[in-house]
Parts: structure tokens; C-alpha cells; sequence
């Protein structure tokens, strides 16, 4: 019963009573009353409740489910006004708006990675509804409709979906949280049926390995920084080296290439002197020698020195 259909039958009895105490006062008091007043206003409440009983308001996102004399009709009544049977049809509400149910807050769920690494899952999020169509069947067949999705289901698919993934990706939500969705699906649909409730989206805010394993992981992580730094180390000496080398080739090369021209040049001078020499230049020179120093000529083996005069 919803507030509006509390509320008209509660003005309804409120009718019928008024008027039954107005009857009773009047006889109390021994004063004529007119017997058409009180019985239409009997009558007005009784109408009244009867009308509070005949319809019912079923509130955006949710549906109602129909009940005659135990029996529940499996077609579920849609949001608005709806009419019933007085007395003999009830309506219950069925919530299909989406819900987050919160699991495992203050608990851990244990796995295992592909490579047999401990890993540990709480603080579970999953958003789900009930689909319309099957809100009939739902109240008919679960007895705790407010515990659709037990814990052991979402343990079940967290441990059956780490357990394909390896220490990488099981850390990695884009991964772990829609593996986690398709396998509470399909174990949800198998106890349900399919399309009766919708899992929306999982999210796993906790997700850890055991200390060993961090201890171990902290090392192998230091370690490739260690191995990355020297690496870098390594090339920056081997780049230097390169760049050493370069420089000692260039200066190398720059002075191979200044004693060429030097020697070139030094060639050019020569031949331009060689060229400069004449027969007549040499015995002129020569001449001049002889009177500047003394100098004396010698002809044949036998020839006697004499003195240039």
C-alpha cells in the first residue's frame, strides 16, 4: 500500500467512525436524529475506503507485482496509476532503479595470479538492477530479494578472473574490474536465469599482493633501476668516447691537411726559384763569388791552381 492509497482510506474510516460516534452521541443524549444524515455519511466512508483500496500509484523505477488470493500474476505492472481489486489484489513495489551494493569493506578476498603470486581484493563496488520484466518472477522464486548478489558469488568471480591474469594486469583495474563483471554475469545469469538482473559495473578499490611478494618486487624494481641507470652510464661513456675520437680525427686531419699546404707551398716557392735560375744568372753569381771571397778555379786533374786576379 503506497501513501496515497493510505491516505484515502485512512479519510475514509475516519468518515465511517465520525459518523458511528455521531450516532452514539445523539442516542447518548437522547436527541432526534435524522436517520438519512448518518447513514450517508457511513456509506460516504465505506466508499471512501473502498476507493482507497482500488488503485494504487507505482512510483519511476519501480514496478508492481500483482497478487490475487496467493497467486502472482507474471506480468509486472508499470510505473503510474494502476487499479485493483479491493481487498483481494495486492501490489508489491519491486525496485529496478540501479544499486550500489558495497562488499567485503572490512575483509580480504585471497587469490592467486596466472603465475601463482598471493594477491588480495576489497572494498568491492558493484552497481546492478533488477530488469523489469522479470520483477514478477523475482518475487515469486527469491525468498531475500534485498541479498540478489551473495558475497560468495563476487569472491568466485574476483578468484576466477585474477586467476587468468598475470601480476601485471591483475593490478591493472581497466583489466581485473571487467573480467570481474563478465564472470559474476555469467555465474549471476546462471543462477537467475538470463536477462533478469544486470550487472552495470564492478569496481575493486583494494588491490595488494602479500608482503613477500611486494618485498620481492621493491628488489626486482631496484634492481632494473640499477641495471637502466648503468645502462645509461655505459652509453653516455660510450658517446663520449665516440665524440673523442671524432675530435681527434678532425685534428688529425686538419693538421695532415695544414703540413700539405705548408709543403705545397713550400714546392711552389722552390719551383718558382728553380725556374728563376738562368745558365747566365748562375755564372754571374758565381763571378761575384769569386772576387767577393778569393775564390780559386781548378780545370782538369793535372791543372795547377792559380789565384783570380
Amino acid at each position: 500500500m503506497n501513501e496515497m492509497e493510505t491516505v484515502v482510506t485512512i479519510i475514509g474510516v475516519l468518515i465511517a467512525l465520525s459518523s458511528i460516534g455521531y450516532i452514539m452521541y445523539k442516542a447518548y443524549t437522547e436527541e432526534e436524529v435524522k436517520k438519512s444524515i448518518p447513514a450517508c455519511l457511513i456509506t460516504l466512508g465505506v466508499l471512501v475506503v473502498i476507493l482507497g483500496q482500488s488503485f494504487t500509484i507505482i512510483p519511476t523505477g519501480y514496478t508492481g507485482v500483482s497478487s490475487k488470493f496467493g497467486q502472482i500474476d507474471n506480468r509486472p505492472l508499470s510505473n503510474g496509476l494502476n487499479f485493483k481489486m479491493p481487498f483481494v489484489q495486492h501490489i508489491e513495489l519491486i525496485n529496478n532503479k540501479q544499486q550500489d551494493v558495497k562488499y567485503y569493506e572490512d575483509s580480504l578476498i585471497e587469490s592467486e595470479t596466472s603465475e601463482r603470486n598471493t594477491v588480495q581484493f576489497s572494498d568491492i563496488t558493484v552497481t546492478c538492477q533488477i530488469l523489469p520484466e522479470r520483477s514478477a518472477w523475482i518475487y515469486a522464486n527469491v525468498t531475500n530479494a534485498d541479498n540478489l548478489i551473495p558475497e560468495t558469488l563476487v569472491a568466485s568471480a574476483v578468484k576466477a578472473a585474477s586467476k587468468t591474469l598475470n601480476p601485471v594486469d591483475v593490478t591493472n583495474r581497466s583489466v581485473i574490474e571487467p573480467k570481474t563483471l563478465k564472470v559474476l554475469q555469467e555465474s549471476i545469469d546462471g543462477k537467475y536465469g538470463e536477462n533478469t538482473i544486470k550487472i552495470n559495473k564492478v569496481v575493486i578499490s583494494q588491490i595488494g599482493f602479500d608482503k613477500e611478494y611486494d618485498e620481492r618486487i621493491s628488489k626486482k624494481q631496484q634492481a632494473q633501476i640499477e641495471y637502466e641507470t648503468q645502462q645509461i652510464n655505459n652509453k653516455k661513456s660510450v658517446e663520449k668516447a665516440e665524440a673523442d675520437a671524432k675530435v681527434k680525427q678532425r685534428q688529425a686531419e686538419a693538421d695532415a691537411k695544414a703540413k700539405e699546404i705548408s709543403s705545397n707551398a713550400e714546392a711552389n716557392a722552390n719551383k718558382k726559384i728553380s725556374n728563376s735560375l738562368t745558365k747566365e744568372l748562375i755564372d754571374y753569381e758565381l763571378a761575384q763569388a769569386r772576387k767577393s771571397h778569393g775564390w780559386i778555379t781548378v780545370q782538369g786533374a793535372n791543372s795547377i791552381v792559380t789565384k783570380d786576379n
